[in-house]
């Protein structure tokens, strides 16, 4: 059995992806594995990241939502990191040929206009930050085996990037009701899950003023134009081959992804 190290789970987690495999959890065969480590293993992910020529793009929340906290069994929000690498352009299929077994889920994003560091900062101060917000669609990914995962595992695997597509429409953070922004996720003409904006920690404001915060803690603030992914607002949907799925927001418009062809 390999005796695991923050730097071996990053090569081996890089790996996974680069070959599109899977794995059983970490915490398996480590399992004092914890949070803490898990985002240095992030971190030490996202450093090889940056040296391969990729460009931090922002962040992103995982589990905001209590649906998702209940189908993963993880109770708290994580922060993990967005690259150039992730963009998704409008009419750009769900990039198959690169993921395990992806998954899309709707957001609400925001986009940074000014720079924000914690601790301390409140929702309220966090919204005053932004700059635009716009609909999202996140296609989810993961490397370990049917998405099975302990919080500690999910946040080395940076809280399962996979790539992100934003919607046309930007508006500023006061002209639409975050809280009561209704989003249907439509799979082949069916609406198979329904939210809101309160669906994300009561407001995505809060998940936005958790992200700053929790970076603090590492020496990280947010900066101008970064994207911030406030996290799925309802459970994700599987991106099979053959199909499309649609994020359509009430206020923020459609956010539409091919799957690819069937195969």
């Amino acid at each position: 059995m390999t005796t695991w190290t923050a730097d071996a789970v990053a090569t081996e987690l890089l790996a996974c992806e680069a070959e599109r495999r899977d794995r059983t959890k970490f915490t398996d065969e480590w399992p004092d594995l914890d949070v803490a480590t898990g985002y240095q293993i992030q971190a030490e992910t996202l450093r090889r990241r940056l040296a391969r020529g990729e460009r931090v793009t922002g962040v992103k929340l995982g589990l905001t939502s209590k649906a998702k906290q209940e189908r993963m069994g993880v109770s708290t929000p994580l922060v993990a990191w967005l690259t150039d690498a992730m963009v998704l352009e409008d009419g750009q299929p769900v990039p198959q040929q690169a993921l395990i077994h992806p998954r899309i889920e709707p957001e609400i994003v925001f986009v940074m206009r000014e720079r924000l560091e914690g601790p301390g900062v409140t929702a309220a101060q966090a919204l005053a930050a932004v700059g635009e917000v716009r609909a999202g669609a996140e296609v989810i990914d993961s490397r370990y085996r049917e998405f099975r995962f302990t919080a500690a595992d999910v946040v080395a695997d940076n809280a399962s990037s996979g790539a992100y597509l934003l919607g046309a429409v930007a508006l500023a953070p006061g002209d639409l009701d975050l809280a009561a922004e209704a989003v249907e996720v439509v799979v082949d003409g069916q609406v198979v899950h329904r939210a809101t904006g309160a669906d994300v920690l009561g407001h995505p404001a809060e998940a936005l003023a958790l992200a700053v915060n929790d970076l603090a803690g590492r020496g990280i603030a947010v900066e101008p134009g970064w994207v911030v992914l406030t996290g799925g607002m309802s459970d994700a949907v599987p991106a099979t081959p053959g199909s499309t799925v649609t994020c359509r927001f009430a206020t923020l418009g459609d956010v539409t992804l091919s799957c690819g062809p069937a195969h």
